[in-house]
Formats: C-alpha cells, structure tokens, sequence
C-alpha cells in the first residue's frame, strides 16, 4: 500500500496549488459579493489542459485519473468553492456520462469541446419533483420520425449558461412492467424552445452558475440518444457515483482553508495575555479539524482510486461523499467560534466556507441519501 502521489500527481497538485493561490483566491471575495461567474480563470485552466484531465488524449483530454482530477478540485476549491464546483460538475457531471457512455461520433462532437475548455459540461437530471426521487422524472421525450420531441422543465442545473451542449434524463417510454422508461438525451442549449434561464438567488456558491431548463417542443434527432435506450436511470446512478468524489474534494478544499484561517487567526490573536493557539482548548479544536480534513483526504483517494482500477466504488464513494460534506460544515464552524465575533463579519472569509459548504450535503444525494446508499452496499 502506497500512500505517495505518483510525480505526476505531485506536479499537477504544485501546478494547481501555486494557480490556486496565484488567480483564483485573489477574487474569490469580489465574485461572492457579485455573483460574477469565473469566465477568465476558466479560460487559463484550458490553456493548462485542465479542462478534460481525466479524459482520453483522443477527444482533447489529458489522460489522467481521478486522484489527479480530486486533487485539481480540492484546489480550486481551497481558494474559491464556486470555482471548485464549476470544475467538479463541468468534469464529473458534464463530460463523464459522454465518456462512459457517448459513441464514437458523440465524443468527437460533444466530449472533445468540454475537453478543449470551448464548452462548459452540464448534466440535467433534477426537476422540480424529482430530486432525491429521481424516478420521478417527468420531462418527457417522444420520438416520431427520427426525432425526439422533449417537454418539461429541469431545476439546480450547474452550468448550463455555458454549455453549448449537455445530456439530460427525459421518459420516453414504459418498461415491461408499465414503469416509466427513462433515457438520456443530448440536446444543444441553442435548440428552439430550450431555455436557460439563470435567477436563483442562492445561500452560498455565488460564483458559480445554477439555472433552470425549460424545454417546450425541443427537437433533437435519434440519433442523440446517450447509450441505450431506457438506460438513462443506470447511467445517471454511475454518473452520480464519480460525481461524489468529486463533491467529497471540494469538501476537503473548503475545509483545508477554513483550517488554514482558523490556524493563522489563531497564532496571531492575543487573548489574556497569550495567543489563541497557546490555549489548550484551541489546540484541540485545531487537532480535531486536522484530523476530519485528513481523514476525509484518504477517503476521497481510495475511491478515486478504486474508480481508477475500475473496482466497484459505489460504497465509497457515497462514504467519502458523506462524511467530508459533514465534515467541512464542521470545520468551517469550528472556524468561525475561534474567530468568535469575527467570524460572523464577511470580510474574515470563514463565514463564507460554511454558506459554500452548506450544498455538499445537499447536491448529486443528499446525506440522508448517502445513507441509503451505503446502507444497501452493506447488505441491508
């Protein structure tokens, strides 16, 4: 058992660390108070072929794994969440279900310009009645003609303002036992009667994009159908599974820089005397949160792991998922008690990690979801 990243890896996390702290921390306050979406930060990751890491060279990829794709999310996300999740989703969400599942043809025309940094990755699964019941989808898909006519409505979509294309879940049928047949279909954000529209005003994130789909008569052709035909519900669970490692990262990015906050504020702040860190149950609170962020480190990179030997990782990841989104809103917490009534004040930051970090146990299943999960991989 080897617990040292390859040089690879190591060059990747000292290439991404030193544009972390160099381009991307600089603005993160500025862009949480405007809500302006990364474009320019975006654009430099392209040229640093960060855009499709973990994909292959043939569609504009890098060919790395998925400990290197964690790393970059853990990161972007130590300097600035929502550049961290935008990178995950655009990844794990956007460009992973065409890896998996796309043709030959579909890859070269929809994977290589995620890979390339000309189109932002989006995956449209979510509905307004459909989120951790995802089996109630009602976006419909009907096809007539060789084309699909698609109608419904999607909601929390991460992305989709800047992507040319995404796949979305849509019924298109019944199964043999009069159940709802769902499929994926990938349909361009330009198509007549699709519409993004991008007006959320959300708790934390603020810099990254979540919008709302409305689709009324989409027409795509046969064609477009992602893998086969009601297979869109298996092929979203393995999408999702990637996807929590990816969210478990950005977990252990928040929380590495509330640690990182809470440690200096810590050292520097005089209290009766002595400085905070020299008081016993400061201390403690640090060692804790040293030890969760470790702790969750691991478990992000034996999933990322077990993925890259193509071992099943659905247990892990939905534990790594879990207990680093839990985690990072305890840390960021314990954050803002040693920063006491700074803490609370925007300009210290640390407020910031808990209202970005709030979502980790939320999105792509909640915990309570997790649960679920890790509870069947277990035999329950």
């Amino acid at each position: 058992m080897d617990f040292n990243l390859t040089s690879e890896q190591q060059m990747i996390q000292r290439t991404i660390r030193e544009f972390a702290n160099e381009v991307v921390a600089p603005g993160a306050i500025e862009r949480d108070r405007t809500n302006e979406f990364p474009v320019e930060i975006f654009k430099q990751l392209s040229e640093m072929g960060m855009m499709g890491l973990p994909f292959s060279e043939e569609y504009g990829g890098a060919g790395a794994d998925t400990i290197s794709f964690a790393i970059v999310t853990e990161e972007l996300s130590r300097a600035c969440a929502s550049t961290g999740i935008t990178y995950s989703a655009h990844i794990s969400l956007g460009g992973a279900p065409l890896s998996l599942f796309g043709t030959e043809e579909q890859k070269q025309k929809y994977l290589r310009p995620i890979c390339e940094g000309t189109s932002f990755g989006a995956f449209g699964l979510t509905e307004p009645n459909a989120g951790s019941d995802a089996g109630g989808t009602q976006t419909t898909a009907k096809l007539k003609d060789g084309n699909y006519t698609i109608n419904g409505s999607k909601v929390y979509i991460t992305n989709a303002s800047y992507a040319k294309n995404l796949a979305l879940t849509a019924i298109t049928g019944q199964t043999e036992n009069g159940g709802k047949e769902i499929s994926a279909i990938i349909v361009p954000t330009d198509a007549e009667g699709f519409k993004v529209i991008d007006n959320y005003e959300k708790m934390g994130l603020h810099a990254s994009n979540t919008t709302e789909l409305v689709m009324e008569n989409v027409q795509v052709p046969e064609e477009n159908l992602l893998g086969k035909k009601g297979n869109g519900f298996r092929q979203f669970l393995v999408t999702l599974d990637g996807g929590r490692i990816g969210i478990a990262a950005m977990a252990v990015g928040i929380a590495q820089a509330a640690y990182d906050r809470a440690m200096q504020y810590a050292k520097e702040r005089k209290q009766f005397g002595k400085s905070l860190s020299e008081f016993q149950v400061t201390q403690f609170k640090l060692a804790d949160m040293a030890l969760k962020i470790e702790l969750a480190r691991n478990m992000v990179y034996k999933a990322a792991w077990l993925k890259d030997e193509g071992k099943p990782f659905t247990k892990e990841a939905a534990m790594c998922k879990l207990y680093a989104s839990e985690m990072a809103m305890e840390v960021a917490d314990e954050a803002i008690q040693i920063h006491g009534g700074y803490g609370y004040m925007r300009e210290y930051e640390v407020e910031r990690y808990m209202r970005d970090a709030k979502l980790l146990e939320i999105g792509e299943g909640t915990s309570e979801v997790q649960h679920m999960v890790i509870a069947r991989q277990i035999g329950c």
